[in-house]
């Protein structure tokens, strides 16, 4: 990370001023996700954050789950989010999950019970929200306002002993009905909830709410630094409010970051889930769903996914990050890194009548010219091979420089071939194209005789491997899915692909760097990502 973009980041100059003042020997920060559905993009934003800066300041990461809703919540998510974290290069000095404090905070609400700053409430979850005002009305009182504090110690434990069904009664703070923070005017703090948790089984039935569980956890965890999201900033005379009210030893303090927005890109786990349970996707990790397993799952890389959260920085100000950007910074994490095979995506056949039928002779070419030091690879030609379609046009317009009849164009890192003859089939359909090839032309000896305006890529036809390549637009266009966000297509790849791995990645000219599918690919079936284009106007 250089000067400016450590300069630019107004949590990394508090925690400096923290340490230099003595406010602080050492930071301890958490990345607290709630364990109800996969992360994505935004959330890798906030891991980078918050491992980022405790790796820089020698401090401490927690990885904590906010496990408080039994009804949301599965261990699918947190094995998932474990494996993100650990994916994306970071690993937790400890691993906590709120209903590790569920005593804890039980005896907390007994406190403010006992203090008076908590009572019992019969009103239901829309009577309660009606009675809560607007930003401009205040709030009016529940009329189970003022139970005695022996009435709501004894109510609150018929509550914990599954006396009364969910949603039948619910504890709420006593703080201000007329406060111009709605947050404050009495909210819930625990709600009855008869579901099996996924770490405490069925010792519970009623479970705290967030906005009181969260500062809580901070507090008992001695977190220095609560770093979250703009949204919770009015929230956070709240969270003051419990850990002051509950006695808490540690007080934390909260600060606010803007989220990550992004163009075409959504970023909320309720719309991603429904996109799932909707089918609208084939998973999680769906390669065009802005989940981390699915950008893993395309073949987006950790170091990619770590230079854009810093490119994109740290503000105060919410603001909209072009998606092109994520992308530029795939491109230029493996543009030196990976080889570059030919591919044929849309296969259109050719036969070289002047070359000797049955011999294949080996061709030299580069892996990745950019990286001489990745040496070599050997590519098999003959008379049969494949072209693109779109490389070849039986009437060109003007200033097409591929191949069409009476056309010369060089075959990359092979030879130069001309058109001759085009066949069709009964409807007129082309199906194959006749060319013959000069011997002298081949790429690497220097030839100077002539030459030709087009280079176009190709595939041995009688070694090709057979690949389906899945080819994507933003699944979100102008708040709308995109029915063309996959397509399908079947072609080949040159023979040296044989010994692809699941989550090998190519760069395929022309047509864009590729990831091998780890969900699709068999031995028998070789299935490709795409995981970019090539060129992009984006500028950073």
């Amino acid at each position: 990370m250089d000067n400016e973009n450590k300069s630019s980041n107004f949590l990394r100059s508090i925690i400096l001023e923290d340490l230099r003042e003595g406010k602080v020997e050492e930071i301890t920060t958490r990345f607290p996700p709630e364990p109800n559905g996969y992360l994505h993009i935004g959330h890798a934003k906030s891991i980078c954050l918050n491992f980022g800066l405790a790796d820089e300041f020698k401090g401490k990461t927690n990885l904590r789950f906010d496990d408080t809703n039994p009804v949301k919540e599965d261990t699918e998510y947190v094995e998932s989010i474990k494996e993100d974290v650990k994916w994306l290069g970071f690993d937790w000095d400890n691993l906590f999950f709120a209903s590790d404090y569920f005593a804890e905070m039980h005896k907390r609400a007994v406190l403010l019970i006992e203090k008076g700053k908590a009572y019992v409430c019969d009103l239901s979850a829309e009577e309660i929200r009606k009675s809560r005002g607007t930003l401009t009305e205040a709030g009016k009182e529940s009329p189970y306002r003022n139970r005695s504090v022996a009435e709501n110690l004894e109510l609150f434990e018929r509550m914990r002993q599954g006396e009364f069904k969910d949603g039948e009664k619910v504890l709420r703070a006593k703080i201000d009905m007329g406060s111009p923070n709605i947050n404050m005017r009495d909210p819930v703090l625990y709600r009855i909830a008869h579901a099996t948790h996924h770490n405490t089984g069925d010792t519970w039935c009623i479970y705290p709410m967030y906005d009181y569980a969260h500062p809580l956890e901070d507090a008992i965890e001695g977190i220095t630094h609560s770093i979250c999201t703009l949204e919770f900033e009015d929230h956070r005379p709240l969270y003051d409010w419990v850990v002051r009210e509950c006695e808490m030893e540690h007080v934390p303090h909260q600060y606010e970051f803007a989220r990550l927005n992004m163009t075409n890109t959504v970023m909320s786990k309720r719309k991603l889930k429904q996109l799932v349970d909707e089918k609208v996707v084939d998973g999680w990790d769906d390669p065009r769903m802005p989940t981390i397993s699915g950008l893993r799952r395309r073949g987006y890389t950790p170091e990619a996914i770590r230079n854009f959260a810093q490119a994109i920085g740290v503000a105060r100000a919410d603001s909209v990050v072009d998606s092109k950007m994520l992308e530029h910074f795939i491109r230029e994490d493996l543009k030196l890194k990976v080889s570059r095979p030919m591919a044929v995506i849309r296969p259109l056949k050719v036969i070289i009548t002047n070359y000797p039928e049955g011999q294949v002779e080996m061709l030299d070419a580069d892996h990745n010219k950019e990286n001489p030091e990745m040496g070599k690879r050997k590519i098999p030609f003959s008379r049969e091979i494949y072209i693109e379609q779109e490389d070849f046009m039986e009437v060109p317009p003007p200033k097409y420089h591929r191949l069409y009849p009476g056309n010369e164009v060089r075959l990359m890192d092979a030879y130069f071939i001309k058109c001759e003859e085009v066949i069709k089939d009964d409807e007129g359909k082309i199906i194959e194209i006749r060319c013959t090839y000069d011997p002298e032309t081949k790429s690497g000896t220097g030839f100077t005789g002539r030459k030709v305006k087009g280079t176009i890529h190709w595939v041995e036809a009688t070694q090709a491997v057979p690949a389906e390549f899945r080819l994507y637009e933003p699944l979100i266009q102008d708040d709308y899915i995109n029915p063309n966000s996959l397509e399908i297509r079947q072609g080949f790849v040159e023979p040296y692909m044989k010994e692809a791995k699941p989550q090998d990645k190519f760069q395929f000219p022309r047509h864009g760097y590729f990831n091998v599918d780890p969900n699709y690919t068999t031995p028998e079936s070789l299935v490709l990502n795409l995981i970019v284009s090539l060129k992009s106007s984006f500028v950073i």
